[in-house]
């Protein structure tokens, strides 16, 4: 059994008002016994990357569907409406919560409270400011940084001497996957004279039509661009759609993060974007880990979900693996 927050159109109910007879009250073969429930909050799902997460972890819950029932609440891109859906968790008292904040610190004092109410807390994608959780499942944003500021250094000339001039499109500056992202990348570029950094603070929240907006200003400003670094593919493919419409694509190389098969592994296959980098959802390592603390057993306190380049080199393989067809 999964359970998922009702949708009233045109209503905006905060999922703190569900009453606790909502959650299921009995297991199989257990009369009078509560079944385990795994809360999940997520903070958005207007975003690619997020549908897939909720997809992955969605479909794993679904093999242990004997053992627990899994609540998703979707915080609709509002910080106010998951610490609420967060609070009403923990008055329900459920028995692991899973949390991907919006930002870090609006939900790390509720994700305390939590802690403190003794349910055990995986904080997935994006962390915390505090150390105080039970684990933390998602990518080293860093890491991709770093691999996305070596790509692009090879790819305007190599160390030493790299020259180019470079946009940077942020997700949202208050994320701790967005800090981390430019901070890794900036690792590498600001290492090479030879390349300058002609906007390095717009904010496209992980936005395709932000990306194409500030593409789109930067088309207007700048005579001469080299490659756009966005901080995930939708922002990257809303600028090339940008230099394309205006004639400025053939010169610029596009370069993002997250590698959806079906969409930043296409757009590399298709030629819209020079390279994605993948960034793995938690979402099936949540649901594993989240069965073992069930059982009684512990968890890492940290792990980190591996990512590699996609390039038109390599993207042949990468949608094969994926099952995805490159039409």
């Amino acid at each position: 059994m999964r359970l998922s927050l009702p949708h009233v159109p045109g209503l905006l109910l905060p999922f703190a008002l569900l009453p606790l007879s909502l959650l299921p009250a009995c297991g199989k073969g257990s009369p009078g016994k509560r079944k385990s429930v795994v809360a999940f909050s997520q903070c958005t799902t207007t975003e690619p990357w997020r549908v897939l997460f909720n997809r992955e972890l969605k479909r794993e819950a679904e093999k242990h569907a004997d053992e627990f029932d899994l609540v998703v609440a979707d915080a609709e891109d509002r910080t106010d409406r998951q610490v609420e859906q967060v609070e009403n968790f923990i008055r329900q008292k459920v028995d692991v919560l899973l949390v991907s904040p919006k930002e870090s610190p609006g939900l790390t004092p509720v994700v305390e409270r939590a802690i403190d109410a003794g349910i055990p807390v995986l904080v997935l994608d994006r962390n915390v400011a505090t150390e105080r959780v039970t684990a933390f499942i998602g990518g080293d944003n860093r890491e991709i940084g770093r691999a996305a500021g070596g790509f692009a250094v090879d790819h305007l000339g190599g160390l030493g001497k790299a020259t180019g001039k470079v946009i940077e499109i942020w997700g949202g500056m208050a994320s701790t996957p967005a800090q981390e992202r430019h901070l890794g990348f900036r690792d590498y570029v600001a290492k090479e004279p030879g390349i300058e950094i002609l906007l390095d603070n717009q904010d496209g929240d992980w936005k395709q039509d932000r990306g194409y907006s500030i593409m789109e200003t930067a088309l207007k400003a700048f005579p001469r661009i080299d490659l756009v670094y966005a901080h995930n593919d939708p922002m990257a493919y809303g600028a090339y759609l940008a230099a394309k419409d205006a004639g400025r694509d053939k010169g610029i190389a596009f370069v993002g993060i997250d590698a959806i098969p079906e969409e930043g592994g296409l757009w590399v296959k298709k030629g819209w974007l020079t390279a994605t980098f993948v960034y793995a959802t938690p979402g099936v390592e949540a649901i594993r880990q989240a069965t073992k603390l069930l059982q009684g057993e512990t968890v890492p306190e940290t792990t980190t979900l591996p990512t590699r380049a996609v390039t038109r080199e390599t993207v042949d393989a990468f949608l094969a693996a994926a099952g995805v067809g490159s039409k």
